[in-house]
């Protein structure tokens, strides 16, 4: 269902990346759930995998769309929304590092694609929840504190990976213990981030499997044929 050349093509795109990223960012980078998303897509993509796809769109279509609509206006009227993207216009870092994060634009548009092909799996939110539950502590276990000084020899080292250490990344939450602080990380995502998106997926998406494209669709169709069968008995 997935072609081929896709498949080699996001290989190779994967393949340029991570040496990249590696020496730039550092290995910790990759805790990014955006980045995440990125090895776990490609799993999905080769083992054309409903549920791997599912999970992924959940955690980024949002944060991404977010992200999308802040570099397109700063882009475009010199404006920033959040400011997440302000690091893509910094011209200290190389243009062709800055052009390798433009996959927070296509990777979303992919996931649809692909769920929208594959089928969305309504168990995706127990396997995102399973993956923030392993990802987030190692981002605090790893990435440097936002007051801790980055080294002269990697001055973009991951810091404060997915805000783990408090919001905004240049700030140390203290106002409850750090513990607490990711439980409440987790249960934002899983409220905020991936149960809005699981329902609009379940509405609009098709099930593993199915040959209609939407439950709305069926749900339309089987009241079409009960009318017509009405009809039918008069």
């Amino acid at each position: 269902m997935i072609p081929l050349w896709l498949k080699i093509a996001y290989t190779g795109f994967l393949a340029m990346l991570v040496p990249v990223y590696w020496y730039h960012y550092g290995p910790v980078n990759f805790l990014f759930l955006c980045d995440v998303a990125l090895f776990v897509t490609f799993l999905a993509l080769w083992a054309e995998s409903s549920l791997l796809a599912s999970s992924q769109l959940l955690v980024i279509l949002l944060p991404q769309t977010i992200w999308m609509l802040d570099f397109f206006t700063y882009l475009l009227v010199r404006v920033p929304l959040t400011g997440v993207t302000a690091y893509m216009f910094e011209a200290d870092r190389p243009l062709y590092l800055r052009a390798l994060s433009l996959f927070h634009i296509w990777l979303p548009i992919l996931l649809v694609w692909m769920t929208c092909r594959l089928g969305y799996d309504r168990r995706a939110p127990l396997l995102q929840l399973a993956i923030l539950a392993i990802v987030l502590p190692l981002s605090y276990m790893l990435s440097l504190p936002p007051d801790q000084e980055r080294g002269q020899d990697n001055p973009w080292q991951a810091r404060n990976v997915n805000y783990v250490y408090g919001f905004p990344e240049e700030k140390r939450q203290t106002i409850m213990p750090a513990w607490l602080w990711l439980v409440c990380l987790i249960g934002f995502h899983v409220g905020c981030v991936n149960l809005p998106t699981h329902a609009v997926c379940t509405w609009l998406c098709q099930p593993p499997g199915s040959k209609l494209t939407s439950p709305s669709v069926n749900r339309t169709l089987d009241s079409s044929v009960e009318s017509a069968k009405r009809k039918g008995n008069l």
